[in-house]
């Protein structure tokens, strides 16, 4: 009898099946600080030639004033999408003066929380709850760690495919349902195994001293400038950056939607010791949205987030809960200070393939001890991912990384023969060619090419990643765009700055009360 993941393979090579692959969908969210000529992190407002940052559909901010999110539409064409993606990177460098988009994902030189500005969107109430969200966030873990930037990667099959999927499975519940919990199976099946991700292209190994000024950490000197750990991959995703110790006792529940909307709407609704001193509001001024462990929902740091559009003035979990889940959002993606744009297509071709295979095998439901193993899995490999003694946990005991690597590969790549199949060409099938390469030479990922790459050129990370951004500096500038394209990114921004005023005058209501109304929907979930 053939196991689930043949048969999703069997139903991938039919000719009338194997072309629905085309349609997948994806959506990019790149960060980006803006930095001074010399490095440090820019002091002045959001650029208002970008635009109006509360309504812009592909120019925001997300912590700071200084932290720059890049936003694709979602689209089933990659290099199309990373098109759009080069083409807002060069409208913003229109708009930039003398400022630069810093390289990687760990930040410049920094001169501690004072020194961050935090984010503003006017005043319109969502525009206030946005900006009083992320002073909680300060004022809980810190600006610094507010600074590291990521890539996000937004996922969904088209509804074709899930048809097929729901018919070969023979499950007559409404399709929505059969796709909520098929992503809540790839979720499950994701943290598992998301170390790999981690480990082939985490790029965040080193940091420089600023960063860490003041604070205990576990890091050792690489040189004068810089601080590291021999076999990191990415410290972004450890407890340096969007991990939090608050958090350590949140066990969210990927079993189910139920279980996963519950847990959360707890976080956000029950107070938390922690977070009762700071208090909501000082002086008439709002420190934090609330004292529960979660402010909302976007706090809880995890690596993969189920997701739904939602509607204005809507909770997520309250879309969640009423409509089920949508798309998938990654968000373990390092920017690579190498790249442009921080990604390329065959980045994104493995993640395609990868999350058809967190799809496709089977998913047991997850219990505490699954949990533990997933947790110290992929902090092992955050930390000391390249260390050739790694031994990584299973059900069935411990593994080396490069073991349960090539154990996995042998599935992706079966799924990237499929994707060949279906847009023609090797590209996939490649692209698993050159990541199984790392798990034989940890020396080819990212991480090892960063510290390699400051011993040789005797450069600490901030002028290593430095000389990284002038070269995408001198890349986009020297690109610009066309005149027609420039003056519809021009006008789009005229637009944005339209719609928020428009919300603007549109608020009936002080804000206490729409907080208020806000949060009373997480009572009624």
């Amino acid at each position: 009898m053939p196991d689930q993941f043949s048969e999703r393979l069997s139903l991938l090579s039919e000719p009338a099946i194997n072309p629905l692959l085309k349609g997948i969908q994806r959506g990019i969210e790149k960060e980006s600080l803006r930095i001074s000529p010399s490095g440090k992190l820019a002091q002045t407002a959001h650029p208002e030639g970008l635009g109006s940052p509360l309504t812009h559909p592909a120019i925001t901010t997300d912590f700071s004033e200084a932290l720059l999110e890049l936003i694709t539409p979602v689209t089933t064409d990659i290099q199309g999408n990373l098109d759009l993606l080069n083409d807002v990177h060069r409208f913003v460098y229109s708009q930039l003066k003398d400022e630069q988009l810093w390289s990687a994902s760990m930040p410049c030189v920094m001169e501690g929380d004072d020194n961050i500005p935090v984010a503003r969107y006017g005043s319109s109430n969502v525009a206030q709850m946005k900006t009083a969200y992320r002073f909680g966030l300060g004022n809980r873990y810190g600006r610094l760690m507010q600074t590291i930037a990521g890539i996000h990667y937004n996922f969904s099959l088209p509804d074709n495919l899930w048809d097929a999927l729901q018919a070969q499975d023979m499950d007559r519940r409404p399709r929505q349902d059969y796709v909520t919990d098929a992503y809540f199976k790839l979720i499950r099946n994701f943290r598992r195994t998301s170390w790999l991700l981690v480990y082939l292209y985490g790029a965040s190994p080193a940091v420089c001293k600023s960063f860490l000024k003041g604070r205990e950490h576990q890091l050792q000197a690489f040189d004068a400038g810089s601080l590291h750990l021999p076999y990191a991959t990415a410290l972004r995703m450890g407890d340096l950056g969007y991990q939090s110790n608050a958090q350590q006792t949140l066990n969210i529940c990927y079993n189910s939607l139920d279980n996963y909307t519950e847990t959360l709407r707890k976080a956000i609704t029950e107070s938390h010791p922690d977070y009762e001193s700071i208090g909501v509001k000082v002086d008439d001024q709002y420190q934090q949205l609330s004292t529960a462990l979660l402010q909302i929902e976007n706090e809880f740091y995890s690596p993969i987030r189920p997701k739904r559009v939602t509607r204005s003035g809507e909770t997520p979990l309250g879309a969640l809960r009423n409509q089920g889940v949508e798309y998938i959002e990654v968000r373990c993606i390092d920017v690579n200070p190498y790249l442009p744009l921080g990604i390329d297509a065959d980045q994104i071709r493995f993640i395609d393939c990868f999350l058809l295979y967190c799809l496709f095998e089977r998913s047991p439901l997850c219990d505490d001890d699954d949990r533990q193993r997933i947790n110290s899995n992929f902090d092992n490999v955050v930390n000391r991912g390249r260390d050739p003694g790694l031994l990584l946990e299973t059900s069935k005991g411990s593994t080396g990384l490069a073991n349960w690597g090539y154990q996995l590969m042998d599935g992706i790549e079966k799924i990237a023969a499929q994707l060949d199949r279906a847009h023609g060409g090797t590209d996939y099938s490649r692209v698993c060619q050159q990541q199984k390469a790392k798990l034989a030479d940890p020396q080819l990922t990212p991480s090892a090419k960063i510290l390699a790459d400051m011993s040789a050129q005797g450069k600490p990370f901030f002028l290593l990643a430095m000389d990284l951004t002038r070269q995408h500096e001198q890349y986009f500038r020297g690109k610009p765009l066309p005149t027609a394209q420039q003056k519809k990114f021009i006008e789009q921004a005229k637009h944005s700055f339209e719609k928020q005023h428009a919300i603007e005058k549109a608020d009936s209501i002080s804000f206490d009360r729409y907080l208020e109304q806000y949060y009373r929907q997480y009572q009624q979930l």
